[in-house]
């Protein structure tokens, strides 16, 4: 005992080390190895990578590190295309070659529905590229933080210091043009110490590229607050919104038109690859007769079903998300209000279900419902590898996968969509 005390003290005393990195984690840290056997994860190496690193966390078994140097560049690596990349948190993988970002993607995925899922004989899937790998976000959110004298930092929060934020000016490479044209006028128009902008140390910025034009979202902050001023200096916004911070008041539009339309937070910010997701999710889903969306946000998933002929029930907790979904549902597609924890029994069973839950995943009520009364089919769109091999694993012997898909939104970071469809019956 004395003895694994001291090996472990010495452990977590080791402050450097120089190691090549062999592979790429599911946050988009680089993986290697110490010289005594823990696994390291360091942020912006690539494989191949010999480094010198600082140890920032250790544990027994693995740590968390720093780069120090890079003492030899490995072949899969590339010069970063944002200037603020190795101080910014907003992105992971800049520093790898696009196609070699969808491969491992591809074996994040296929490596959590092995280690959690279960799944031991599936390969990395395929991931469908996106349209665009720079430029292709319509929706930005940043945070805005006030600071003494009347100074504002407003960005994304760093790489290695999660409570300071970076401030960006146009040097992030995500956003689609007319976003980016529009944040360098909101900074100048929000005026000094941000007085244009509601009280509060802190505060959401969501810009929001649609069909009626930009949108500003304002999370954070007492009501009421004038939002004309801002308006006047920020011509180019069609419409600004605030969502006060106390977490009981609604949504209001300050500015724009009251035609009926929700706060615009619900669709996907990589509209291109999201419609190839949505045309995979129908194809497969075929033709049919009853199916439910659970957890449907605005419904784009229902509407289209439901549009291909289908009955679609849509479950969603968000009263903004429903107003939305009924804005424009065609013939066939119902939204009920509620969690999905307290709906999903009394619907099931069905012959289609699709899941499309938060990072978090499925609670376990509704693992329980779906397993009493499984749908025949279960189409899982899922965020997070993760958790999705953590319910998949949860949901043995009630269903058997048949496929599996990712679509890359987020170009650049580490996150992937995954779509993994599900028959009832038999074992994983």
């Amino acid at each position: 005992m004395e003895k694994f005390q001291f090996t472990v003290s010495a452990l977590l005393m080791a402050s450097s080390a120089h190691v090549k990195v062999r592979g790429i984690a599911a946050g988009g840290s680089g993986v290697a190895d110490l010289p005594d056997g823990r696994v390291v994860f360091v942020p912006r190496t690539a494989p191949g990578d010999r480094v010198s690193i600082k140890i920032d966390r250790a544990k027994p078994r693995w740590a968390m590190g720093s780069v120090r140097k890079i003492l030899e560049p490995g072949d899969g690596r590339v010069k970063p295309l944002c200037a603020l990349y190795h101080d910014c948190g907003g992105c992971q993988l800049q520093h790898i070659p696009y196609k070699s970002q969808l491969e491992w993607k591809g074996r994040i995925v296929a490596d959590a529905l092995k280690r959690i899922g279960g799944l031991s004989d599936i390969e990395p899937p395929t991931v469908v590229a996106s349209p665009e790998v720079t430029e292709y976000r319509s929706r930005m959110t940043f945070t805005l933080r006030r600071l003494r004298g009347g100074h504002i930092a407003a960005g994304f929060y760093g790489l290695h210091r999660p409570a300071h934020v970076v401030d960006v000016s146009d040097e992030c490479v995500l956003p689609v043009g007319p976003l980016i044209e529009v944040w360098r006028s909101l900074r100048r128009g929000w005026g000094r110490a941000a007085r244009h902008l509601p009280s509060a140390g802190r505060l959401q910025l969501t810009l929001q590229l649609d069909d009626r034009g930009i949108t500003l979202i304002v999370d954070g902050g007492r009501a009421p607050w004038k939002a004309e001023r801002l308006c006047e200096a920020v011509p180019e916004l069609s419409a600004i919104w605030h969502v006060p911070g106390d977490g009981a008041s609604e949504p209001r539009l300050l500015i724009g038109s009251e035609s009926g339309k929700a706060v615009p937070r619900f669709e996907q910010a990589n509209s291109g690859a999201a419609l190839l997701l949505l045309d995979y999710l129908v194809g497969i889903a075929g033709s049919g007769t009853r199916a439910i969306d659970a957890y449907c946000g605005s419904g784009r998933y229902g509407h289209a079903l439901a549009a291909g002929g289908w009955e679609v029930i849509g479950v969603e907790s968000d009263v903004l998300a429903c107003r939305a979904a009924r804005l424009s549902a065609p013939v066939g597609f119902t939204i009920i209000e509620g969690q999905v924890e307290d709906r999903l029994t009394d619907l099931l069973p069905a012959e289609l279900l699709i899941v499309n839950p938060p990072r978090v995943g499925l609670s376990s009520e509704v693992v329980e419902a779906v397993s009493k009364s499984p749908a025949r089919r279960l189409i899982y769109v899922s965020c997070d590898p993760a958790t999705l091999g953590r319910d998949i694993n949860r949901l043995r012997g009630t269903y058997t996968p048949e496929g599996v898909r990712c679509f890359d939104f987020f170009p650049q970071t580490a996150h992937v969509e995954t779509v993994i469809e599900l028959r009832a019956g038999g074992a994983l």
